[in-house]
């Protein structure tokens, strides 16, 4: 963050500054572990009690600094928060974090201890009062020990059976989320517009025609399909998760499938931007297939013959209907 009036930085800080930011910083903390804990209580009890009891440490910090506090400053603590120092670590507000995933949650929370730790280590050095200084430098081994403690919470509340299970879960729900809506808006875009835009390269042999059917055809087909898709299952009983994140995840594979062959007829020469546009049709082809064999699990060779084949008969009419 860059320096402002509006900003102290962490070096100019009184003592008692320090610890009212502390004691903010620690309440913020705690409600996030606790937000965390209540958005995977459903899907992933196990690992909601690991925040459960992390929200409880950060509970034990902030009485320990409350007490300093009182016992040095009295009882008024000064509103001062991390948003009112310069440079000092953000947190994500917490309609972003709703849309993490189990892993990316895990390791956010790790980021948040490390980030703790450097604030303790860099706040005992400058403060000058002996019991603060040791309370500070406690609370940054705490943090640095956090990993350790999460470590002995997992296991003590995530079995390896029940981490893989979350773990399956997660991943089939980022499948039914994002993977399937997308590939089968990568499938549309890349296929369903091979007709109309080979046809027109043929038929007119004019790049710059063919670059805005090919435009207009995967912008359409995307606004389609996206819509389609939010449209037809809100989730909720299918468990597909959010209508929202599903459109967007088809509708813009839509648009990118269809534009990776449309945007070679940028090119002026004509049989130039055909190669390359066949080269890339190829490479969509093989995205497709991977994707299908890496996450839904349909076996090499069947999704090599449908994709290839279909991608095939839809380039051959296009090209026939064109040239004729």
């Amino acid at each position: 963050m860059r320096f402002s009036p509006y900003h102290k930085r962490l070096r100019d800080l009184t003592e008692q500054e320090v610890l009212a930011l502390a004691i903010s910083s620690e309440e913020d903390d705690a409600r996030i572990y606790r937000g965390f804990a209540e958005q995977l209580r459903d899907a992933y009890p196990a690992t909601a009690k690991i925040f459960d009891d992390m929200a409880q440490e950060e509970d034990g910090h902030r009485q320990a600094l409350i007490a300093r506090h009182q016992s040095q400053f009295g009882n008024t603590v000064p509103l001062l928060r991390r948003e009112h120092v310069a440079g000092f670590h953000s947190r994500r507000p917490i309609w972003l974090s709703a849309n993490l995933s189990l892993e990316a949650i895990r390791n956010l929370a790790s980021q948040m201890e490390q980030d703790a730790e450097a604030f303790y280590v860099k706040a005992a050095k400058q403060v000058t009062d002996l019991d603060t200084r040791k309370l500070l430098g406690d609370l940054a081994a705490a943090e640095a020990g956090h990993k350790h403690t999460a470590d002995d919470l997992t296991e003590t509340h995530l079995d390896p059976d029940t981490r893989d299970d979350e773990n399956a879960r997660a991943h089939r729900q980022f499948v039914l989320t994002w993977v399937q809506p997308g590939l089968a808006g990568l499938m549309d875009g890349s296929v369903s517009t091979l007709a109309p835009i080979f046809a027109t390269a043929f038929a007119t042999q004019d790049t710059h025609t063919t670059f805005l059917v090919g435009l207009a055809a995967s912008v359409g087909a995307g606004i389609s399909m996206g819509f389609t898709e939010a449209a037809s299952d809100d989730g909720e009983l299918s468990g597909r998760g959010s209508p929202i994140k599903r459109g967007l995840a088809s509708g813009i594979m839509t648009t990118l499938g269809g534009l990776g062959h449309a945007l070679p007829y940028l090119i002026p020469d004509f049989w130039t931007a055909t190669i390359l546009a066949i080269l890339v049709v190829f490479v969509e082809l093989w995205a497709i297939v991977w994707i299908q064999n890496r996450f839904m699990k349909t076996p090499f060779g069947r999704a090599t013959f449908q994709v290839v084949l279909g991608g095939a008969l839809v380039f051959a009419a296009g090209a026939l209907i064109g040239g004729g």
